[in-house]
């Protein structure tokens, strides 16, 4: 999801200013570049809600670190249910704006390299794709400010972003709601097929300050077309605890063994 989708804002954030139109460009790079610790490691619980049937609840833990000049690794790993615990994908951000990833299936006991025409498919059934899973640089897109908002008490502002190269993405634009202060996402809607009626949309419902970062701590992702729900609760954040580099390749995705050491 956007870097997201997932996690900390420091307080050392600068004090909200005044942003004017020509500021959209800087707006999303200070939430691009917004502090979230040298590496994180957190535990989450997710639920997917349909109509008419019980929600299914899966555990599981992510690791991300930053390697400098806008590289980023991560590694998502599923605990539980059963039937999906040891599921694995691995992403790498890479400083040029590309990305790899490589998905782990247990019942296969392989890996597999992700197809960048599969950036729109969905990722173990959530309604997360493969593409809110990479980090996306601000220069990929023409962004612009279209007005303000109050989301649950925050005056955001509200930025439409653009691909310059439509062929890179699933999504025709994005819609972000950003509280300027802590240059904070509080909604993004996803645009697909039109762009006057967003696809999906996600929401921030609370986060909370740990180790000094504002830490996304609920968050809800709708498809708006069918009304299927993916909930995130996180149940316990670590930052800076120095992850090797080890831990974010394709041999430490296929052996679980390598990753439960760092497990909190």
């Amino acid at each position: 999801m956007t870097r997201r989708t997932l996690l900390a804002a420091s307080l050392l954030t600068p004090l909200s200013l005044p942003v004017h139109a020509d500021d959209a460009l800087t707006l999303m790079q200070r939430v691009h570049d917004r502090p979230s610790g040298r590496d994180a490691t957190v535990t989450s619980r997710m639920e997917l809600i349909e109509r008419g049937r019980p929600a299914r609840v899966r555990a599981l833990v992510s690791y991300r670190v930053e390697r400098g000049r806008g590289e980023a690794h991560n590694l998502v790993r599923f605990l539980e249910p059963k039937d999906i615990a040891g599921t694995g994908l691995l992403s790498i951000d890479k400083a040029d704006g590309s990305n790899e990833q490589w998905l782990y299936l247990p019942e296969l006991d392989r890996v597999r390299r992700i197809a960048s025409d599969r950036k729109g498919g969905r990722f173990v059934g959530s309604d997360l794709y493969y593409e809110d899973l990479r980090t996306r640089k601000p220069a990929a897109d023409r962004h612009r400010l279209v007005g303000q908002d109050n989301v649950n008490g925050v005056q955001c502002e509200i930025v439409e972003s653009v691909p310059v190269d439509a062929a890179e993405t699933v999504y025709r634009k994005r819609m972000t709601w950003v509280e300027a202060s802590l240059a904070m996402v509080h909604r993004v809607d996803y645009f697909e097929k039109d762009d006057r009626a967003p696809s999906k949309r996600w929401v921030l419902a609370s986060r909370k300050q740990i180790q000094g970062y504002w830490t996304v701590m609920e968050s809800r992702l709708t498809d708006l077309g069918s009304g299927h729900e993916t909930r995130l609760s996180v149940e316990r954040a670590l930052y800076d605890r120095k992850l090797p580099a080890r831990l974010f390749t394709q041999q430490a995705l296929a052996d679980e063994n390598v990753e439960a050491d760092f497990r909190p």
